[in-house]
């Protein structure tokens, strides 16, 4: 991975997230939205969307945030990113309707993602080395917050302004290449050598379990 700290700008404009190689080291400043599943199923499935513009805003949060109300607003306890590849079902409708060009969370996504990113210049973003707590300072103003009474504060749409938020690394490009699975290909290309060094013989065959069988 690089080991400079990119600080991408929000929006995230096509010809920055172009330049963005897997790998990089990133952090964001500006302003984004967050979701978990309901809003996507909401979004896909019913088409109830919160009244944001989306050319404005155009980075989705993967995290269900802990929130707290004070009596100034709301305080940010927690703000954890969650696993994205739950939402592989419906990202790539979502990331096509709302043009989206950024997303972040935890772990990667999958191919059909991948190629809705690659068609609208888009990014998809994975935590590193960062936990909620920490990352929940680097929030600068909570914005809004679309459909609390609804769906709760976990479920809800919260709008967020950060800066040099992260830091994240590129997982899948502009161009649909994924880290991940770059990464098990060249640990497939050198398992061979591996075992070898290691003594293990060609037939060797994992042990097979199967959950449930007698």
């Amino acid at each position: 991975m690089a080991e400079t700290i990119i600080d991408l700008k929000l929006p995230l404009a096509p010809q920055d997230a172009d330049r963005l190689k897997l790998g990089d080291i990133v952090t964001v400043s500006g302003m984004l939205f967050t979701g978990r599943s309901r809003f996507h199923i909401r979004a896909i499935e019913e088409n109830i969307l919160p009244l944001i513009d989306f050319e404005k805003i155009n980075c989705f949060f993967h995290v269900g945030p802990v929130m707290k109300q004070i009596p100034a607003g709301w305080e940010i306890v927690s703000i954890e990113p969650t696993s994205s590849i739950r939402f592989e079902r419906y990202s790539a409708q979502v990331i096509r309707k709302l043009n989206l060009r950024t997303l972040i969370g935890k772990t990667t996504m999958g191919p059909e993602t991948a190629a809705a990113l690659a068609e609208v210049h888009g990014v998809h973003l994975s935590k590193i080395g960062i936990c909620g707590n920490q990352i929940s300072r680097q929030v600068k103003k909570v914005h809004h917050v679309f459909f609390l009474d609804e769906l709760g504060k976990t479920e809800a749409t919260w709008i967020f302004e950060v800066e040099k938020f992260g830091p994240f690394f590129v997982d899948i490009d502009t161009r649909g290449h994924n880290y991940f699975e770059q990464l098990d290909k060249d640990i497939v290309k050198n398992l061979d050598k591996v075992s070898r060094s290691l003594g293990i013989p060609a037939d060797f065959n994992y042990t097979q379990v199967n959950a449930g069988n007698k």
